[in-house]
């Protein structure tokens, strides 16, 4: 699988219904510690394709990023790294925390 865009709050919404456990990035366009964390994210991905995996870019999906943090409990941030299993976030981190490594302990 390869990393699908999402932007809505349904589309959000139908992702973590119809799967089990799923990681999602958020990520920040106009930030170099964003692009980094992306960057780690996309080698993790490019090893891992089995992955279902989802990111948001935070200014296009601003109301859903919200929603996340608000539904979710979880204190919005960019970069940030969250895995949703049974519709909840049993992981998240930010920033410097989104490392290949980190990805790949979690997604195992």
């Amino acid at each position: 699988m390869t990393q699908v865009k999402i932007e809505t709050v349904e589309e959000f919404a139908e992702v973590v219904q119809q799967n089990e456990k799923v990681l999602l990035i958020k990520h920040s366009l106009t930030c170099p510690v964003s692009l980094a964390a992306f960057d780690e994210y996309e080698a993790f991905m490019k090893e891992n394709p089995e992955v279902k995996s989802y990111y948001l870019y935070v200014q296009e999906a601003r109301p859903l990023s919200n929603y996340i943090a608000d539904e979710y409990g979880v204190k919005h941030e960019s970069p940030q790294a969250l895995v949703f299993e049974n519709n909840s976030v049993s992981w998240n981190a930010s920033h410097w925390k989104i490392t290949k490594t980190s990805l790949a302990e979690i997604m195992a």
